[in-house]
Parts: C-alpha cells; sequence; structure tokens
C-alpha cells in the first residue's frame, strides 16, 4: 500500500505543472480579434480589394477567390500560383509565389496602428 501513495504524489505534482503551463484563453482571444479586426491597408492592396481597410482573413480570402476565378493555379503544381498583372501589384512584382507565402506577403500591405 506505501507504494501507491507515492505513484499519486507524483500524479498530483504532474497536474499542478499542466495546469500551471495552460496558456491563458485572454491571451487567444486577442490573436484571434487582430486577425479579424479590420485594419487600414496600402494603395495597391486597396486597389485590389476594393474597400479602404480589410480584415487579414478577409483578404487572403478575396485574394483565394480571384485566384479561382482566374485560374491563376498552376496545373502541374497546385501549390503554385501564377501571378497576372493585377496581383503582381500586392505580391512584389513577383511571377510566381507559393501558397504559403501569400499570408505573408499580404502582411506587409497591412498598415501597423499603435
Amino acid at each position: 500500500m506505501s507504494s501507491t501513495g507515492g505513484f499519486f504524489k507524483g500524479c498530483r505534482a504532474l497536474m499542478a505543472a499542466a495546469k500551471a503551463a495552460t496558456p491563458k484563453p485572454s491571451a487567444a482571444v486577442k490573436t484571434t480579434s487582430a486577425i479579424l479586426k479590420p485594419a487600414p491597408i496600402s494603395p495597391a492592396l486597396r486597389q485590389f480589394l476594393g474597400a479602404p481597410e480589410a480584415a487579414r482573413t478577409e483578404a487572403v480570402k478575396k485574394v483565394w477567390e480571384y485566384i479561382k476565378i482566374h485560374n491563376l493555379q498552376n496545373p502541374v503544381n497546385k501549390r503554385e500560383i501564377l501571378c497576372d498583372d493585377k496581383l503582381k501589384t500586392i505580391f512584389e512584382g513577383k511571377d510566381k509565389v507559393g501558397m504559403l507565402e501569400i499570408a505573408k506577403l499580404l502582411s506587409n500591405h497591412f498598415v501597423k496602428t499603435p
């Protein structure tokens, strides 16, 4: 019986450590709300979207809609986007971008507010 007392004592220590390492919910809410909150955007992205401000998620969604409508994905490599003149204005003049680069390239167009 004395061996089980040591086991449960160790479990309490592990549970306390796990509870202390759990992130606060407010930190997750701040990150999520920043992504969903409309923010001022650069003139190039403003012209592309047709709005003075946009949420990051909406901007990415609209760019993907444009890519799909105009069939700009490389047929051989679907992860590659072939930029037309309109996309080049927001993607630093690149002829091709990877699908994982889109959010990174768009982040440069969001004006940092204090």
